[in-house]
């Protein structure tokens, strides 16, 4: 008889009563019989934990007394949970009946792969990939996110292109499981982060201890996106270019870092120029404003480095600029960055 590893399947929730009321029964309906389904709540002021325990009475609830954001947040849920693999679901995503099975068994037959997340599909647009993952997550040399389909504002159709198995370099935090063992030895998300890319800084992290990190083409969700926070939102602007910097200090060799944060403040100021020249004020002024962060922290988040043991997995690193791919050589699809280009 087939032993199934125990999943928890931990959703975070903040006033998130509309998106609970519509894609909790897909969830809830998942096939993987060994689950256990926990709601994280950071501090909601809306019914949404009322709605859960009345209409779902064996969903374990799990309070934070205020709101932790995305990253310290599932810290100090998943502090609680216990299982052999989390999968960290976000409360705007419709999962498909099947949608576990294949990522567990993917893992389970590759003892080294850390973590994993399915296709990610636009829950607006189900015929294609949503921004936030889509078929696995990518970083440029210059520290740049992106994802196989879906380059900036541009993305793909699925056509079934993607519908492998492979390490990435990242995935995605909308849906992603990882062994709850190596999220222990890694320390979790870094809490500072507080929402946006804390999910890139710790995949990372455990590439860098040795680990891999795969997207499962069989596996299928569907995400809103921007539940939280709207993709124009300045606070959302503020806490990508922050992060962002924290991310490549902490993770690039020393030299390295060095160089390419130097770079990066430029790109960066021209990318306020930019929000200036389309009327944007408040996204320039969060620009700045992460600079200003940064360089406030910056001995803090230096203390954070850490050296470790194991060779670095860089699978999913493109040793290029996606900015110039796709400014200067107008490259709109994933296929046409391959070669030799990747490591």
């Amino acid at each position: 008889m087939k032993q199934y590893p125990r999943v928890a399947v931990v959703i975070l929730n903040w006033n998130g009563r509309f998106f609970l009321e519509k894609f909790l029964p897909s969830v809830y309906n998942s096939s993987y019989p060994n689950t256990e389904f926990v709601l994280g709540d950071n501090a909601s002021t809306d019914d949404s934990i009322s709605f859960v325990e009345d209409n779902y009475p064996s969903i374990r609830v799990i309070r934070n007394t205020e709101n932790l954001g995305f990253a310290g947040g599932y810290n100090a849920i998943l502090e609680q949970v216990e299982a052999d693999y989390y999968v960290l679901l976000n409360s705007d995503v419709e999962v498909t009946e099947s949608w576990i099975e294949p990522v567990i068994d993917y893992l389970e037959s590759h003892p080294q792969v850390a973590a994993a997340q399915p296709k990610i599909k636009a829950y607006h647009a189900k015929a294609q990939f949503e921004h936030a993952g889509a078929a696995g997550g990518y970083l440029d040399g210059f520290g740049y996110p992106f994802c196989r389909g879906r380059l900036f504002d541009v993305v793909e159709e699925d056509q079934g292109q993607y519908d492998d198995n492979r390490e990435v370099f990242w995935a995605s935090g909308a849906a992603l499981f990882i062994r709850s063992a190596v999220w222990k030895e890694a320390a979790g998300f870094d809490a500072d982060f507080f929402a946006h890319m804390e999910e890139i800084d710790l995949c990372w992290r455990l590439k860098r201890m040795g680990y891999g990190v795969a997207y499962v083409g069989a596996a299928t969700v569907y995400h809103v996106g921007g539940g939280t926070l709207s993709t124009s939102n300045p606070k959302k602007t503020y806490l990508n270019f922050r992060n962002n910097l924290v991310m490549l200090q902490k993770n690039l060799p020393f030299f390295q870092a060095c160089w390419i944060i130097f770079l990066r403040m430029w790109l960066d100021l021209l990318a306020l120029f930019k929000f200036l020249a389309d009327g944007k004020p408040r996204d320039a002024w969060a620009v700045s404003r992460s600079h200003q962060h940064f360089f406030l922290y910056f001995f803090r988040n230096a203390r954070k480095r850490r050296a470790y043991a194991s060779p670095e997995n860089k699978k999913g690193r493109y040793s290029k600029s996606i900015i110039w791919a796709f400014y200067m050589n107008k490259i709109r699809n994933f296929r046409e960055l391959e070669g030799d280009n990747f490591k």
